[in-house]
């Protein structure tokens, strides 16, 4: 059996459309599991729906961003958030604005009940007895931290326990891994779309399967993020330049706060999200 996994397209079909002609230039699989982030985010969510359940022998998760649109549960800071942090502010407008738009375009469809009836996770057993389980940020949910570099094994361990899988695929972070937990695989897809640099390509998983185990394949696609950006204005996206800041390699994930010079060499994390007062 030959499985793609992916996760974490983010409303951007030009990335989307990278990673399945790559597929099919790699001769194709059996079927398609995808790890949720579907629309929310990007320029294009119908398009992105559209090509994904149009995929054939697809199993779709959950997302977090998936929900907040489907069941309008949006991220919304608290009062004493805001008070504490008045940047937030300006924040948690645009993020009520981005995901308003995402909802506005899925609106008069059906789509946002079929995102609300995602499952939040999808189990399979290999050919050879690997128990294999997907979700989007880390068994059991949607949301929270999901799995990154910065965690240590006893961290990761908390959060993989007794999840009953051997190998577990997983998205959120939006930054790839390959690790070992304990006898567990851990692997982190990283995204489709809105990236961290230094690699700003598309990425993906091919899991190849029989009854004497399995290979994975990293993959990774470049598509014209320049022409996401272009999409974003067309359409006059209200989170465009939030959105440009990823494609332009320029955004730090949330869980590089307070990186000091060490930390970063020591987890092979880029100089650029180093914090110099840290």
């Amino acid at each position: 059996m030959r499985s793609a996994i992916f996760s974490d397209i983010h409303g951007n079909s030009i990335a989307l459309d990278a990673v399945l002609r790559d597929i099919n230039a790699r001769g194709g699989v059996d079927a398609y599991w995808v790890l949720g982030d579907l629309a929310a985010l990007g320029p294009d969510p119908r398009g992105v729906l559209e090509r994904v359940y149009a995929l054939p022998n697809v199993t779709i998760t959950r997302g977090n961003t998936d929900r907040y649109i489907a069941r309008k549960q949006l991220p919304m800071s608290n009062a004493d958030e805001l008070t504490q942090d008045p940047a937030l502010v300006a924040r948690s407008e645009q993020l009520r604005r981005n995901f308003e738009w995402t909802m506005g375009a899925l609106a008069l469809t059906d789509w946002l009940d079929q995102l609300a009836a995602l499952p939040l996770e999808h189990r399979v057993v290999l050919e050879n007895g690997t128990r294999v389980l997907c979700v989007h940020a880390s068994p059991g949910t949607d949301d929270g931290d999901g799995i990154h570099p910065r965690q240590g094994q006893a961290e990761q361990r908390a959060l993989v326990k007794d999840c009953g899988a051997d190998l577990l695929f997983v998205g959120h972070t939006h930054y790839p891994m390959d690790v070992r937990v304990d006898a567990m695989r851990v692997v982190n897809l990283g995204s489709v779309s809105n990236p961290f640099a230094p690699d700003l390509r598309a990425k993906y998983t091919l899991l190849q399967s029989d009854a004497h185990g399995y290979h994975l394949e990293h993959c990774r696609v470049e598509y014209d993020r320049a022409a996401v950006i272009e999409h974003l204005a067309r359409v006059q996206h209200p989170a465009r330049e939030y959105i440009a800041r990823y494609l332009r390699g320029e955004q730090k994930p949330p869980w590089s706060k307070n990186l000091s010079a060490a930390e970063a060499q020591r987890l092979g994390l880029p100089k650029a999200w180093v914090d110099e007062t840290a």
